[in-house]
């Protein structure tokens, strides 16, 4: 008699490669109709889906041996789906971010973030498309946005630094979307976004019990929802009896427009003696300018940084700093997109993350 054969254990999961999760995103797309007739180049792919063109070739092949392209003379790959079967198309996988800038461009921290998300989604099935395009950042964007979203179908957006009139058209639409950021007061977006308003709170606390009298915040110039969650944040701290003097700096990112702005304010009535400066590219602009204008960081001024990103980590004296985790970040991100796609349910309005406080030298 033949004994029981015995019960195996589980099989391991299947890794999915790059290679599958691109394949899967172009599929996606030919069956959402996203381009008629012919693929673009590899180089615009490449940008798009923000893969190598190794990948992409061979992704482009896995498609090709499962009939759905035709390579022509001229090497232009010929998408073959009926009409009929593009109506039958499947739900869209593919994410997509709207940035107004490419990520070469973006601060090293950001570029962790979106690599940390992309790694989270594909484990989800989800495959990100990134989409840069300044006329959707305009005050007027609603026909570079109707454009893209019909050009490039997607199962959710995710808006990367925007501003109200993108915010709105989103609103209005009814897309699936996810603010990367702060939504603005009375636009009722989902948005993930580090808690601005008690980052600095708290800064504006340990600045005032170090009894400075004068502080200077030194934020983008714009109605950002950040920039103005860490306004009231900071006046929440600094308010009631002899509360320091608050000066609030809009500048417009050049480092021209920070120093102009600095040499103004510490030339003026109650100059700093402490900034708070929202974004670390401008850090270092700020520190240097007064450095090279001989003030002593921290003893005639101290510095706190708003934000954190790579390089902080390297300056002399280091820099005190709210740090916020880029996994826990996109996470966040992850979980809140997938519940939108896969329940049609909206996540809480608003998800705020508190950074640590991390104190250098600066201080």
């Amino acid at each position: 008699m033949k004994s029981a054969p015995i019960p195996s254990g589980p099989n391991p999961p299947r890794r999915v490669s790059l290679i599958s999760l691109t394949a899967r995103s172009l599929r996606d797309s030919m069956l959402a109709g996203h381009w008629q007739g012919h693929l673009p180049g590899e180089r615009e792919l490449c940008a798009k889906l923000q893969v190598s063109r190794h990948t992409v070739r061979a992704a482009l092949d896995e498609l090709r041996r499962d009939g759905l392209l035709e390579v022509s003379d001229r090497q232009r790959r010929k998408i073959k789906l009926s009409k009929s079967v593009l109506k039958k198309a499947a739900p869209s996988r593919v994410i997509a971010i709207i940035t107004p800038r490419p990520l070469l461009q973006m601060s090293a921290a950001s570029l962790v973030m979106v690599d940390e998300l992309r790694d989270q989604l594909s484990r989800a099935g989800f495959s990100l498309e990134v989409h840069v395009s300044t006329a959707c950042f305009t005050k007027r964007p609603e026909r570079a946005l109707e454009s893209l979203t019909t050009r490039a179908p997607a199962a959710a957006w995710l808006l990367f630094g925007s501003l109200e009139p993108v915010q709105n058209w989103f609103l209005r639409r009814r897309l699936p979307c996810l603010v990367l950021g702060s939504s603005l007061a009375g636009v009722e977006l989902p948005s993930v976004d580090a808690d601005y308003r008690a980052t600095c709170r708290h800064a504006g606390a340990v600045l005032r019990r170090l009894k400075h009298r004068s502080i200077a915040f030194i934020r983008t110039e714009g109605d950002y929802g950040g920039e103005l969650e860490s306004e009231s944040g900071l006046h929440e701290a600094l308010q009631g009896e002899g509360a320091p003097v608050l000066h609030i700096l809009r500048h417009n990112g050049t480092a021209a427009h920070v120093r102009a702005l600095l040499d103004k304010v510490m030339q003026g009535p109650n100059p700093p003696t402490a900034c708070l400066v929202a974004r670390p590219s401008h850090v270092l602009t700020v520190m240097m300018h007064l450095m090279r204008q001989g003030v002593r960081i921290p003893q005639d001024m101290a510095v706190i940084a708003r934000d954190d990103d790579v390089f902080l980590q390297h300056t002399v004296p280091a820099v005190t700093r709210y740090a916020a985790g880029h996994a826990q970040f996109a996470r966040a991100v992850s979980r809140a997109v997938r519940q939108i796609v896969e329940t049609g349910t909206l996540p809480p309005k608003a998800i705020r993350l508190m950074p640590e406080f991390v104190k250098g030298e600066t201080l």
